[in-house]
């Protein structure tokens, strides 16, 4: 039987749609991770001509479920190098990707939008940004390259070592949104953003998306290990 908490996956017309609802935070356990996983295997298998995230009303992503991270340190390293090799692939992933933000994107929420190379955002009241440090906790390698490769320069430290927190106007304006659009419209602008995108020559997209990546995502990987080696529980 299949959970109806974990992501899911429909290809609508060659554009593939990961669905973010679990009913709550839409948080990233081990199991989110697998399906997740599974699903861009999946997107390849299908040649989507390109792939749009979205959330539940009002929530994207609040990030790792705190129950996992708690648990012990060794499973929390686990957790969060799973969720790093994962979004990685999702920003060298050689198709166009689009984010449909629904709301809240905190922590990996957040990794989220910096990962894909469209994000939208619906114009209601929530909070968007990396706030690990406001919890005592450090962002690992990954997630400061990501900020660094698309945050404004002039928000990359309030928004790592300060550990902003935006609205979508904000978050646009940092360069967590690319557009801040009605709810209502949200992910119809995603999907025909998404579509027009398709129509490019998947190649060459491909391979411009590598040019521009390909050194930052290697870097981040082979820096994976080590980094998570020193990840302890958060501190005042």
């Amino acid at each position: 039987m299949t959970d109806p908490t974990l992501p899911t996956y429909r290809l609508d017309d060659g554009i593939a749609v990961i669905t973010l609802d679990d009913g709550k935070a839409n948080v990233f356990s081990t199991p989110a991770l697998e399906a997740l996983e599974a699903i861009l295997d999946q997107v390849e298998a299908d040649a989507a001509r390109a792939l749009v995230i979205v959330g539940r009303p009002g929530r994207f992503s609040a990030g790792f479920n705190l129950a996992e991270m708690t648990e012990s340190v060794e499973g929390m390293r686990a957790l969060v190098a799973r969720g790093a090799r994962w979004w990685l692939r999702l920003y060298g992933l050689g198709i166009p990707t689009v984010a449909a933000g629904t709301g809240h994107a905190l922590a990996g929420g957040a990794i989220t939008l910096l990962s894909c190379d469209v994000r939208f955002g619906a114009d209601i009241p929530c909070k968007i940004g990396l706030n690990e440090v406001s919890i005592g906790m450090p962002l690992p390698i990954f997630a400061v390259e990501l900020a660094r490769e698309r945050l404004t320069k002039a928000s990359f430290t309030r928004s790592t070592m300060g550990a902003q927190v935006y609205d979508p106007a904000g978050a646009a304006k940092a360069g967590y949104l690319d557009e801040v659009v009605p709810e209502a419209d949200l992910l119809d602008t995603a999907l025909a953003e998404a579509r027009r995108l398709g129509e490019l020559r998947t190649g060459a997209y491909a391979r411009t998306k590598q040019n521009a990546r390909a050194a930052i995502i290697a870097s981040c990987l082979e820096s994976l290990d080590h980094d998570m080696s020193s990840v302890g529980a958060p501190t005042p």
